[in-house]
């Protein structure tokens, strides 16, 4: 779907000027040969940059006529784009992190009140793609990390944001914590993963001394031919949530039972909604507390969400009990 309005005038505008006073290469001084302007859209809002562009004038130069832009308008937006880097970032994070489909970054977008259009999305997701694959190539600077650890041990897993979609396979260093790869497939075979794994041996000056998964048949096929000698284990993760099956079932059976006992806040915040007192803030800061309890989930099977449910109403039990034997005496 195309934007069928036009973007809103930027209301701030902000110049930027070269640090660089001589030219790199000749080293003669460059002065402000032009000005030139661009907007660009941030979730803050649009912005009008003012840029002074400089140019060498010393005709024996390299760089003669070749225009200096200012240093600072790389951290607004990448070259020609419209929309700030913050914005990238935000529909990349949606995909992955989140799994949001195109059309639901769209509307977020557009509810925090960025216009733009559908197609201008899936553009923005690819040069997210980009930035990531740069980030990743930098692997000078990782082989010297590398060379300090002496291993690495090798994790793997995909991210499937859409069903039917592709899957981001991402490979990372579980002593550094850097991303080592991070590719999308068409499919999960076990000979697409293979490749994935060979090209990260190949690219590493030390050996893989283990790898960390979890049970996709797929990716043991794969660590079992391009890594034969590598110890394969599962995921930690995948093992406690396994072996704790029968402790969750009872835990969100007690949640479940629990929420039944407090229901009803919010009519006792609708009947302080309009007073100010000392008592109504004390009520609502009770009802807040309550709602936030009810809303945190934990994430099983490292934590029990129904023992911390738990636990979070004893202690507002436990308060507002504390504050009503205080009224009591007050009384008496």
């Amino acid at each position: 779907m195309a934007r069928k309005s036009c973007r809103a005038k930027a209301a701030p505008e902000q110049t930027l000027t070269c640090l660089q006073t001589h030219c790199g290469s000749c080293g003669y001084p460059i002065k402000v040969a032009y000005r030139t302007q661009r907007t660009i859209t941030t979730l803050q809002g649009s912005c009008r940059l003012i840029l002074r562009a400089r140019r060498c004038r010393n005709p024996d130069c390299a760089w003669y006529q070749r225009p200096y832009r200012p240093e600072e308008e790389g951290r607004w937006a990448l070259p020609h784009g419209e929309f700030g880097l913050d914005v990238i970032a935000l529909v990349g994070r949606l995909r992955y992190a989140s799994h949001r489909s195109i059309p639901e970054i769209h509307q977020s977008l557009r509810d925090r009140g960025v216009l733009i259009a559908e197609r201008t999305v899936t553009h923005l997701l690819q040069r997210y793609e980009e930035l990531v694959a740069l980030r990743l190539c930098a692997m000078p600077q990782l082989r010297e990390r590398f060379k300090e650890q002496g291993q690495v041990i090798l994790a793997i897993d995909g991210l499937q944001p859409d069903a039917g979609h592709e899957v981001l396979w991402v490979l990372r260093d579980c002593l550094s914590g850097e991303i080592l790869l991070a590719r999308s497939l068409l499919s999960a075979c076990a000979a697409g993963l293979a490749k994935l794994l060979c090209e990260i041996q190949q690219g590493l000056e030390v050996p893989i001394q283990g790898v960390i998964s979890d049970g996709h048949r797929s990716i043991r096929k794969a660590v079992r031919a391009a890594l034969l000698d590598v110890p394969h284990q599962l995921c930690h993760f995948h093992y406690f949530r396994e072996a704790a099956k029968l402790v969750y079932e009872a835990d969100r059976h007690a949640k479940k039972e629990l929420k039944k006992h407090i229901r009803g806040a919010r009519p006792l915040e609708r009947a302080v909604e309009k007073r100010d007192d000392a008592e109504a803030e004390a009520i609502r800061g009770y009802c807040l507390a309550v709602r936030s309890a009810l809303t945190d989930d934990s994430r099983p099977p490292l934590e029990a969400p129904g023992l911390k449910l738990y636990e979070r109403l004893s202690a507002i039990v436990a308060s507002l009990t504390k504050v009503s034997e205080k009224g009591a005496c007050r009384v008496s």
